[in-house]
């Protein structure tokens, strides 16, 4: 048998699929799931592509639970992208770790409440914001995280510039 090391860091910078190669071996090795190879995410039939505007009205819906602001706003962030169509896949473990929430359910709550939201601004119940894979992934339109990085941006934005305008 021969062994490699690596550093937090080589780990980190490595392309997304080497990352996930060593993921799926780590839970493998530990007995924390079965070894099979990863497979497709399933096409979620309403998966929407929302908009810049369609995400500023989920964050005002949801606006009193940071949480799941903090969730939403973790979706911003450059995901792994693959399918046909495309989807954006996000780790549940990450989600929960960047929004240093407790537990895998929490994360779960806060993305039903965006769903929620985003069926009342869309008015339409059918629609969903995200769907999840047999992995641990969240999964969403590429659109749909480009719009939440875009609203990001444009809020950083403005404070900035409010906060460089002179006091009256």
């Amino acid at each position: 048998m021969t062994g490699i090391t690596l550093t937090p860091e080589q780990i980190r910078n490595a392309p997304a699929p080497v990352r996930q190669w060593i993921e799926q071996e780590v839970i493998a090795a530990l007995g924390l799931a079965p070894r099979t190879p990863a497979a497709a995410p399933p096409q979620v039939p309403h998966l929407v592509a929302c908009s810049v505007e369609d995400m500023a009205g989920v964050l005002e819906h949801i606006r009193g639970a940071l949480p799941a602001v903090n969730v939403l706003f973790e979706l911003g962030r450059p995901g792994i992208s693959f399918g046909r169509p495309a989807v954006m896949t996000f780790r549940l473990m990450d989600l929960l770790h960047h929004a240093r929430l407790s537990d895998v359910s929490e994360v779960m709550t806060c993305l039903d409440m965006i769903n929620q939201a985003l069926t009342e601004v869309k008015k339409d119940a059918s629609v969903r914001f995200c769907g999840f894979d047999n992995e641990g992934h969240c999964l969403i339109a590429p659109q749909t995280q480009a719009s939440i990085a875009t609203l990001w941006q444009t809020m950083m934005e403005r404070q900035q510039a409010a906060r460089a305008a002179p006091a009256a």
